[in-house]
């Protein structure tokens, strides 16, 4: 895949994880084909490899207990799937960091992670990762 195919899929249609229950069936897709899985931390340092079986586990696990905390709501509503039958990006957006993730705004809101099968390019102006998303990055993927 080239830079232009990472950033035009990127750029495309995306289904948004409204309800809880809709995320933990993309969670189990993702669980049951765990091969070829790139997780990049935008802002970040570029993953070159897909991760392990075992680190995609323990991403899903420690991403999902993320959002439940900090998205104090009773949908999810920040996580998008290219396509949650058989997808190819997950875009999992920072609940402390949404901006207007929908609509109109001054700038991009970019995802705090993002799940691809395509090998990751890195994306324009990322902002500052705040420290503790660094800790937490840093906990699950130290170098």
């Amino acid at each position: 895949m080239t830079i232009l195919q990472f950033r035009e899929h990127f750029q495309g249609a995306f289904t948004n994880m409204l309800r809880w229950p809709q995320l933990r069936q993309l969670w189990t897709v993702v669980q049951n084909s765990p091969e070829g899985w790139y997780i990049y931390c935008v802002g970040q340092e570029l993953p070159t490899q897909p991760v392990q079986v075992a680190e995609l586990q323990r991403f899903i696990q420690e991403i999902d207990e993320l959002l439940h905390r900090e998205h104090e709501h009773d949908y999810c509503g920040i996580v998008y799937a290219d396509n949650p039958e058989a997808p190819q990006m997950v875009k999992i957006f920072d609940p402390n960091n949404l901006g207007v993730v929908c609509g109109p705004s001054k700038g991009t809101v970019l995802p705090g992670w993002i799940l691809s099968r395509i090998p990751p390019q890195s994306l324009d102006n990322p902002g500052i990762l705040p420290e503790n998303r660094k800790r937490w990055w840093q906990r699950l993927f130290p170098s």
